[in-house]
């Protein structure tokens, strides 16, 4: 069935005019990026295929290039579309950080620490550097390493926290088994960049770990 033969309010951009965004199904939403389908099949067919083919929105857009492109409907312009929606939703959450108190806002912040890390295939270890207001005034990956691990440096953290004239860091790494469960070994390296930092009066005021489906914090663990 063509679109324009489907009742207005269940077409994808009136919908979303009239009900809001959060109204729309993942097929609808994709409907609006893909725009238009293909021969004999109308973008909401479209976007509903490509869901069942990739599995969800979020194993399309991680998607490689050869495979985003390989697929019927999609190609170069809308994989370098799509690819460029990521980054102004990454910049767009980096930006509210940027203006605010990360502290104020841990959700947002755990949003934000999902988007930089979740789909990442090796471990990477990455540092907001926040002011004396606990604004964030850069943000880092200092680390990576394997499937499984980072090496962690207290020296090189210390270095780049002076560099950035930080009063405070939040750290966070990535867990690609998908598992965001702190191990042991989280928890030492955490307690040595705490007393590495304190020594020249930089607070450690979180540590996040970024799992596939959650993002735990250890200040809501009490542990810093």
């Amino acid at each position: 069935m063509k679109l324009k033969h489907l009742p207005a309010d269940s077409l994808p951009r009136e919908k979303l005019l009239q009900r809001g965004a959060d109204s729309l199904s993942d097929a609808e939403l994709l409907a609006i990026f893909l725009r238009t389908g293909t021969t004999g099949m109308n973008v909401l067919v479209l976007a509903d295929q490509l869901l069942k083919d990739f599995g969800s929105l979020r194993a399309l857009f991680s998607s490689s290039q050869e495979e985003f492109c390989q697929r019927k409907g999609l190609g170069v312009a809308k994989y370098v579309q799509l690819q460029a929606v990521i980054e102004m939703t990454q910049r767009y959450l980096s930006e509210t950080l940027q203006r605010g108190e990360a502290l104020t806002s841990p959700q947002q912040t755990k949003l934000y620490l999902s988007s930089r890390l979740r789909d990442r295939q090796r471990e990477a270890f990455y540092l907001l550097f926040l002011d004396n207001q606990h604004r964030v005034i850069k943000d880092e990956i200092l680390f990576e390493g394997t499937i499984d691990s980072a090496s962690v440096y207290p020296r090189e953290v210390l270095k780049r926290a002076l560099y950035h004239n930080a009063a405070a860091v939040i750290l966070a790494h990535n867990h690609p088994s998908g598992v965001a469960e702190p191990s042991q070994s989280d928890r030492r390296i955490t307690q040595r960049l705490v007393e590495a930092l304190m020594l020249v009066d930089i607070r450690v005021l979180d540590h996040f770990v970024v799992g596939d489906g959650e993002v735990i914090s250890f200040a809501e663990r009490g542990w810093i």
